[in-house]
């Protein structure tokens, strides 16, 4: 054989050499390319249960809920969650709110997204009295106790340390224009709220005043001071409440209007006091 015909044949399998080693290399790489595929696996967010509970704990964005039965809740907060509360004289509208609005002791409603093992909040939905209440307990006002009993100093020292409750429930009752004399609706409602708390261990009651827009800025808080003691009243004297089982009642005007003062329906909604059933966070062992 020529020397020719020698490097001629050395050259072709050298090419064919080439050509298998393009074809088994491509199929290695996809091979390498499903492992790794399998090895992470994309998650597709799915439809959660909606939850319905109070806030009992924050930490970072993490938040707990607690629902009536006492089953407790973990869901993550994500920068997709949105919180929001009715808004409008029919409660169409809605207003839309920080995640730092969500406190501990304000009851709300969740819907959920169930991302693998975590469950993730959509949309957080409270009403906006709600949050005026769970605020003002968390900022410590209205935390006073009557000093009518021996059992009063007992309780006192078993709360010396608390600041924050989660609200139970909240019941209003309505009045007439520039009256603070109870309905015989309204004096049924406070019993069955009174008999709603009596179920609850360390329940505590809070009541807050309230007015329309008319009248002057001191007649307003007067007569929100004396709808709330007329309530805080009636809750002892005829429901049989505890005296030291009471928050210091407060009028607060015609702040917070739970509807538009522009018509008379509105103003009718607002002239009302408000009986929220209160359980310190320190007695639910949070």
């Amino acid at each position: 054989m020529s020397s020719s015909t020698s490097s001629t044949m050395t050259r072709l399998a050298g090419i064919a050499l080439m050509a298998t080693s393009m074809l088994v290399m491509p199929a290695t790489a996809m091979a390498q390319e499903a492992d790794l595929k399998v090895a992470m696996p994309a998650t597709t967010p799915t439809a959660g249960a909606d939850i319905t509970g109070v806030i009992t704990a924050r930490r970072g964005d993490r938040m707990q809920i607690t629902a009536d039965n006492g089953t407790r809740t973990i869901v993550t907060l994500t920068d997709a969650t949105t919180v929001e509360s009715p808004s409008g004289l029919l409660g169409l509208g809605r207003k839309k709110y920080a995640v730092t609005s969500l406190v501990n002791g304000l009851p709300v409603t969740v819907k959920t997204m169930q991302n693998g093992e975590i469950l993730q909040a959509s949309r957080v939905k409270f009403r906006g009295g709600d949050l005026k209440t769970a605020n003002m307990v968390r900022n410590g006002t209205a935390q006073g106790f009557d000093e009518q009993t021996a059992a009063t100093a007992e309780l006192r020292g078993r709360m010396a340390d608390i600041d924050q409750y989660n609200i139970k429930g909240t019941t209003s009752v309505l009045f007439a224009i520039g009256k603070s004399k109870l309905t015989e609706q309204g004096k049924s409602e406070l019993c069955a709220a009174a008999t709603q708390a009596e179920a609850i261990d360390g329940a505590l009651l809070l009541v807050t005043g309230y007015t329309d827009s008319t009248g002057s800025d001191d007649y307003n808080q007067g007569l929100s001071d004396n709808r709330a003691n007329r309530v805080v009243n009636y809750l002892q004297q005829v429901c049989k409440w505890k005296p030291y089982r009471m928050l210091t009642p407060s009028g607060m005007s015609e702040s917070d209007p739970v509807a538009s003062n522009a018509d008379s329906a509105g103003r009718e909604q607002n002239r009302r006091v408000t009986v929220s059933i209160l359980v310190s966070k320190g007695l639910e062992g949070l």
